[in-house]
């Protein structure tokens, strides 16, 4: 039992002390080097208290230089704790500023236990609220509250009482199983692993203890198996599939399904660490080898035939979002799951809620650090557990598809059936015929640029050059789609996110159609624009950035938009309030300030080649 392993978040607001309470209990268990506790009693951080010559606890677990001259945490410390001859535990200290939101969701993500820190003399806070909503959705099952500094608040019996109850109330409408509450001085070591001799009314366990009797949880191996493929090995005489097991165990002979196409096969042979085995289980990262050649790659997910989750490409989330620009609905993100990643749009936002009290309040975006309901689409079918069925296949990233940041931690509450009950239907009269009956191919002509560059009049005149070649085409202009199927949009970044995904469609539609289609969009995001490219095969999108300089929209103001956002009737308009982001990769750029024959010319070119 000696390996047995119990995993640990700690959490609460900055300043709340969670790095002294953890430092300690690293020294008092012997779990850290001499010299290392000898150089924390010599080095100080900025602003610390500690006397030279005692041993400033919070340093053993902040290693960043940065942390150490602000006097935060910033990065999630992991530090290793042996709790009893029998347990050990990896302890993740989360940092408490609210910007890091994002490190203590990673931090919970794999935890079965967490220490929630509540500083006795400034009480419970809203980071305290959000840290315990995050335990919560991320199925922390235990969690142990320790009311910290009670040193400041002369070791008073009610004021531990008072915020104990009201972390457990909290706790309890959240639906943590089982809730702990401790008074502790990190700074004295008062409940830490020794019993205090001050606080002769509390009777209940030290922290250690408390740590100590806590089982680690056996959800990994309970749950069913599951195997994120992440490599393909191949030599002239095997062909093996690496990954982590996440759940569950397998056995050689036991039957495996693609969970993408559903393909059978069964387990020929298993490598564990370099060596073969008959069995392998969750945590261990293992080769397998089937009996058969089936279609699998990187990112595929082999788990039990009986126990496979269909492929689906509708998703009921629940979100933590992690990055300064808003969530925009309707904007395409990449899901990043183990190995796995796909492009996805969130579809809807249902509602976020209020780390505090509970409750839940409708909303069309997310700002960051905020937690929401959401909806989820991918581009393709993919296989994603409940999260509280697997974690690991239950959990997932989104990844801004532009800049490569990530911006939001989600987990699956459940699919959705409408994935699976929609199906695309073929006619007989398709895009071919079409085509042939008009004599041309379809395509889609993007013309994108600041309001007032000419996107509207180079369209307009492009449209007559192809209808004289007899030509069939169509305008989508901007605003005319907001006078009725975008008339229920503003112009906020989640608003254009759906204005450009819906302009796309039909465009997309359109061409199918047959028709050349002349798109007239200020469309200002480039990951909304390379969204909608992603949608038409190579050849049938052509992007032309109508380049135009801003003090020259300025001067024309056709439309009286640049007079109305000087006077602030306006305060978002494109180029004013709201950043543009110019093309990377188009391809005409249309000089729309120059000769508008020119750049007729050069889209008709472009529209016919």
């Amino acid at each position: 039992m000696r390996g047995a392993l119990l995993r640990i978040v700690t959490c609460g607001s900055v300043d709340d002390g969670k790095s002294t309470l953890i430092g300690r209990l690293l020294a008092e268990t012997g779990s850290v080097p001499e010299d290392t506790l000898e150089a924390a009693r010599w080095t100080r951080r900025t602003g610390s208290a500690v006397t030279a010559g005692d041993i400033d606890y919070s340093l053993l677990t902040d290693g960043l230089e940065s942390e150490r001259e602000q006097g935060i945490t910033i990065d999630v410390a992991y530090r290793h704790l042996e709790l009893s001859a029998t347990l050990r535990a990896i302890v993740a200290d989360a940092p408490g500023h609210e910007q890091f939101t994002r490190n203590m969701v990673v931090a919970a993500s794999t935890a079965d236990v967490g220490i929630l820190l509540v500083d006795a003399a400034r009480g419970v806070r809203t980071q305290t609220f959000r840290h315990l909503y995050v335990c919560a959705m991320m199925r922390v099952s235990t969690v142990v509250i320790a009311v910290n500094k009670m040193d400041a608040v002369d070791f008073d019996e009610a004021v531990f009482d008072s915020l104990s109850r009201r972390v457990r109330d909290a706790a309890a409408s959240l639906g943590i199983a089982e809730v702990h509450t401790i008074p502790v001085s990190a700074l004295r070591g008062d409940n830490v692993t020794q019993r205090s001799d001050v606080m002769t009314w509390y009777h209940g366990p030290t922290l250690l203890g408390a740590l100590a009797a806590v089982p680690p949880a056996r959800v990994a191996l309970n749950a069913p198996p599951r195997l994120p493929v992440q490599m393909v090995l191949r030599s002239p005489d095997y062909r093996g599939y690496a990954g982590t097991l996440v759940s569950g165990s397998l056995r050689v002979g036991d039957e495996v399904s693609v969970g993408r196409s559903g393909v059978r096969a069964r387990v020929a042979s298993l490598t564990v660490a370099g060596s073969t085995a008959t069995e392998a289980s969750a945590g261990q990262a293992i080769a397998v080898a089937l009996d058969r050649e089936i279609d699998l790659a990187r990112g595929d997910l082999l788990l039990p035939p009986e126990d496979a989750p269909a492929a689906n490409d509708r998703f009921s989330c629940e979100l933590v979002w992690l990055h300064e620009r808003p969530l925009a609905r309707g904007r395409s993100y990449l899901l990043v799951s183990g190995p796995l990643s796909v492009p996805a749009t969130v579809t809807g936002v249902r509602d976020k809620v209020d780390v505090e009290s509970g409750h839940l309040h409708s909303t069309r975006d997310l700002h960051i650090n905020e937690i929401g309901h959401v909806e989820i689409a991918t581009d393709a079918p993919v296989v994603l557990d409940s999260y509280s069925q697997v974690r690991d296949t239950g959990s997932f990233l989104l990844v801004d598809r532009v800049h490569f940041d990530t911006v939001a931690a989600g987990l699956v509450v459940h699919p959705m059936r409408r994935g699976v009950n929609v199906h695309e239907q073929h006619f007989e009269v398709d895009r071919a015929a079409r085509q042939e009956l008009s004599g041309h191919a379809g395509k889609v002509i993007w013309l994108t640029g600041l309001p007032g560059s000419g996107k509207s009049t180079i369209a307009a005149r492009v449209e007559k050059a192809l209808h004289l070649r007899g030509i069939h085409t169509y305008v989508l202009d901007g605003d005319n789609l907001r006078l009725g199927l975008n008339k229920d949009l503003g112009f906020t970044p989640e608003d254009r996110a759906e204005n450009v995904r819906r302009v796309g469609e039909v465009s997309r539609l359109m061409m199918d159609a047959g028709l050349v289609v002349l798109v007239c969009l200020v469309s200002p995001v480039q990951e909304d624009r390379d969204a909608v490219r992603e949608r038409f095969a190579p050849g049938e999108f052509c992007e032309v950035f109508v380049n135009t300089p801003l003090a020259v929209c300025q001067e024309r103001d056709p439309k009286g938009l640049y007079r109305k956002a000087k006077l602030g009737v306006i305060p978002n308009l494109t180029g004013v309030g709201q950043d543009y982001e110019v093309p990377q990769n188009p391809e005409l750029v249309a000089d729309g300030a120059g000769d508008v024959d020119s750049a007729v010319e050069a889209v008709v070119r472009l529209a016919v080649s």
